[in-house]
């Protein structure tokens, strides 16, 4: 992975220690928002071998088959709403129901929400929420282009979510939330917005050992999905202390073949891995 100049500035800024010690969060979703607006944009992503995705070589397509999806599932999106930007499929846990109300969080060019409305039907609605305004604007262009009418795409950062307490039956989320520099936040706020017996649905990057600080400081590699990742304790820490219950972290020691591929000549697969994260919130 490249590291842009005005990324690598901030990496290798501050004392060292961990980098969300290091600079203020506000330059961490910079560089986060820049390197998926150049995605978004097509100078970046797995084709590249850039962001969270597969090898450098492997089109959207076969990156989600190799992550889970189905061949019918990944051609049944809009063109362009796949971009192979994941870890997992978190559809395969979500249990996504007729009528539902679901929230993407990181939702990209919408190919986890287009699948989403498909579970929920005309009856349902889905959300997404992305902080990069060049990846609102695909999704957006997408569900126009292929007539969506029950998903909307909003712009906001899911730390603070441009969505109303109480009304989301499911969250759902892949391979985004290790890209937050305050997940304690964003847990808060996800519990926020879901329905009393609403659910967390999430595939994400999580560390099984604690991260060097050469890794943890390189801006590369966590705008790439990696450095950014908690350990599984952390998470399910975060989740208990938020008030969420049946927590479950769920690693996937099979996901390591592909993430070294994700940085080529790093040791990352020895610290992190693919997990999926569920959660839900009492329902009184």
């Amino acid at each position: 992975m490249s590291q842009p100049a005005e990324e690598a500035s901030v990496a290798t800024s501050g004392n060292g220690g961990d980098l969300r010690n290091v600079q203020s969060n506000d330059s961490v979703r910079l560089a986060v928002r820049q390197q998926y607006g150049r995605v978004a944009a097509g100078d970046a992503g797995c084709d590249s071998g850039q962001g969270c995705c597969d090898a450098p070589t492997a089109n959207a397509a076969t990156v989600s088959l190799r992550l889970g999806y189905t061949a019918e599932e990944v051609g049944s999106v809009p063109a362009g709403a796949n971009m192979g930007l994941g870890c997992g499929n978190p559809q395969a846990i979500a249990n996504l129901k007729p009528g539902e109300t679901v929230l993407d969080l990181g939702s990209g060019g919408g190919f986890d929400a287009f699948l989403a409305v498909r579970q929920v039907g005309d009856s349902g609605h889905v959300i997404g929420v992305d902080m990069t305004p060049e990846m609102v604007s695909k999704a957006r262009d997408n569900a126009e282009k292929s007539g969506y009418r029950n998903v909307e795409f909003r712009l906001g950062e899911i730390e603070s979510l441009p969505v109303a307490d109480d009304t989301v039956d499911v969250i759902i989320s892949n391979c985004v939330i290790n890209l937050s520099p305050d997940k304690p936040r964003v847990f808060a706020d996800a519990y926020r917005v879901l329905k009393p017996g609403g659910r967390l649905a999430v595939s994400d990057i999580v560390a099984f050992a604690e991260l060097p600080e050469n890794i943890r400081r390189d801006m590369a590699l966590y705008t790439g999905c990696m450095a950014g990742a908690s350990l599984v304790s952390e998470i399910e820490t975060m989740l208990l202390a938020t008030g969420f219950k049946q927590v479950r972290v769920a690693p996937k020691d099979e996901s390591k073949s592909f993430i070294r591929d994700w940085a080529p000549g790093t040791p990352i697969a020895d610290y992190v891995v693919s997990a999926t994260i569920e959660a839900a919130k009492p329902a009184t």
